[in-house]
């Protein structure tokens, strides 16, 4: 959260309900202007709870009448709209903070894509999270990430070759190394690191979700072809699928031959680049007898497969198997090989081992730490207003509280004052008690006692005349024998310390516990407990080991 829990201020939470036409903005008051019930602060946090628990808005964003707000879920045509895509709820809710002049929003992604984690595989494929087309950018990482860690780690796991996954052989011996030295075989682009395959990937699913969505279209694709391929010889491409043939026809029955055994057998005839552009474009050639041959690609195993049949032959598609006879691979099994290259090459709990080992635990570091960065900001840099036109006169007013604990209660933003040409210093520190009584809950008994910077000035000096600065800063207190004890700062009253050997000196979000010893809190992952173990009963820190 951008602002400390005790620095409750009524907000205006806006909704976008499935199914509605509507907006539905919905304004928190501290004070009910039918029934006079005054708004406690658990009154607020439990709204806000509630409304976390609902699952069904398209949009829910919160914004402070501070002007700070947090976008809080935005589902799109994946999360139950039946028009709206996630784009078009983000394009509207930027349009409206601009609208209500918002200062900052925050926003915690934790978005899925295709059941994914988009914040890494976004990060991999644009070098910043979703959200970041929007302007969002780094906020805090968990465990002590800084912004220059984010971007290193998006830089050396989306740089990393594609050539460490691939075999020192001709032939792929592993299904992984198989989707790979397909996907490079079909890019018209060379295919050289993580991004690259990524990119290409996404950009595969984005052109077959845009061709299966027109009505009526029965139209299909032409097949992909590799690199470079205008330059070989027709005699060349002839003499290959010519071998091909051959291999088909020495196969008994209606078996089915993988593209690797295929290759295999005829990888003395050409150069691998033409024998990968010959498999391509091998689906719906005419063999001798009457023959032509088919192609499809096995969703088990991600293997494509060839055989012989007869040239009138329909082709059945059983639930394991997907046809791909002149068309490239459908939308599902374009899905189904970016979960598998996500899980195998991006997802840190479940990466494959390959070489070296320096490669891949950097490689797990990196995407570990894409994870953990999940708090993201977007602000909005307003025009600063001017010092005044002549007939009003306009200051930001920075707040200063006196004997108070920065651990407490930090300083809020500053605020807009806005006060008539003639107004007094007397004026300014009234309109700016005012300013911060009305936002804050936790300032309704403030009072503004000095101007800093102007020892010596009168209170009945014009505000005109202490020059065009555009920004004071005031020192008050808040008056009543509690002060400001009753509004819970963000972690608490209570006296407790975060210490971990991440770095981390504060309450970042993710799971903590503390060592029954010393009391100091830290993160139970920085500890050696998995997030997904229990809490043991009692714990004793390294430290006191």
């Amino acid at each position: 959260m951008l602002m400390s829990l005790m620095h409750i201020v009524p907000c205006m939470s806006i909704i976008l309900l499935a199914g509605s036409r509507h907006i539905l903005p919905l304004v928190i008051l501290t004070l009910c202007k039918s029934c006079s019930h005054v708004m406690t602060i658990d009154d607020v946090e439990d709204w806000v709870y509630q409304q976390l628990e609902d699952t069904s808005h398209l949009l829910h964003g919160v914004i402070h009448s501070n002007g700070y707000g947090h976008l809080l879920r935005v589902n799109g045509r994946e999360g139950g709209s039946r028009v709206l895509t996630g784009c078009h709820i983000m394009d509207f809710w930027d349009r409206l903070c601009k609208t209500l002049a918002v200062r900052k929003v925050s926003v915690m992604d934790v978005s899925k894509k295709y059941g994914l984690e988009y914040r890494l595989l976004h990060a991999i494929t644009k070098g910043h999270p979703w959200y970041g087309n929007w302007g969002y950018e780094f906020g805090a990482g968990s465990f002590a990430l800084t912004y220059d860690a984010y971007k290193s780690a998006v830089e050396t796991l989306s740089s990393l070759p594609l050539s460490i996954f691939l075999p020192q052989e001709l032939k792929p011996s592993t299904r992984l190394q198989h989707i790979v030295s397909f996907y490079q075989s079909v890019s018209k682009n060379e295919l050289v690191n993580i991004r690259d395959l990524f990119c290409f990937l996404m950009k595969l699913i984005y052109d077959a979700h845009k061709s299966n969505s027109k009505v009526g279209d029965a139209t299909h694709k032409k097949p992909c072809t590799s690199s470079g391929v205008l330059s070989w010889n027709r005699a060349d491409v002839v003499r290959v699928e010519e071998a091909m043939f051959r291999v088909l026809r020495a196969v008994s029955g209606s078996n089915w031959v993988s593209y690797r055994a295929l290759r295999g057998a005829v990888c003395r005839v050409a150069p691998p680049a033409l024998l990968d552009h010959c498999l391509m474009e091998l689906s719906g050639k005419l063999a001798a007898e009457g023959m032509v041959v088919n192609a499809r690609q096995n969703s088990d195993s991600g293997a494509f497969e060839y055989r012989l049949e007869a040239q009138n032959t329909s082709v059945i598609t059983t639930s394991n198997d997907s046809c791909v006879a002149n068309c490239p691979p459908s939308e599902e099994i374009l899905k189904k090989d970016l979960k598998f290259l996500y899980e195998s090459i991006l997802q840190p709990q479940t990466m494959l081992s390959y070489g070296p080992d320096l490669t891949r635990n950097l490689a797990i570091s990196s995407a570990e730490k894409l994870l953990d960065c999940k708090q993201f900001v977007k602000d909005y840099e307003h025009d600063k207003p001017s010092s005044g036109n002549g007939v009003v006169v306009c200051l930001s007013c920075q707040l200063e509280l006196v004997d108070q604990s920065e651990e407490i209660v930090p300083d809020p933003p500053a605020e807009l004052v806005v006060l008539p040409v003639n107004a007094t210093v007397q004026d300014l520190k009234t309109e700016a008690s005012k300013a911060f009584q009305v936002v804050y809950l936790a300032f309704r008994r403030f009072q503004a006692e000095e101007l800093l910077g102007y020892n010596g000035v009168e209170d009945s000096t014009q505000v005109k005349l202490l020059g065009s600065t555009g920004s004071v800063r005031v020192r008050g207190r808040c008056l009543g024998k509690n002060g400001l004890n009753k509004f819970r700062v963000e972690r608490g009253m209570e006296r407790w310390t975060v210490d971990c050997i991440c770095g981390a000196k504060d309450d970042d979000g993710e799971r903590m516990l503390a060592c029954d010893a010393c009391g100091v809190w830290q993160h139970t992952r920085c500890s050696g407990i998995n997030d997904s173990a229990a809490v043991p009963a009692k714990f004793i820190c390294s430290r006191c080991r």
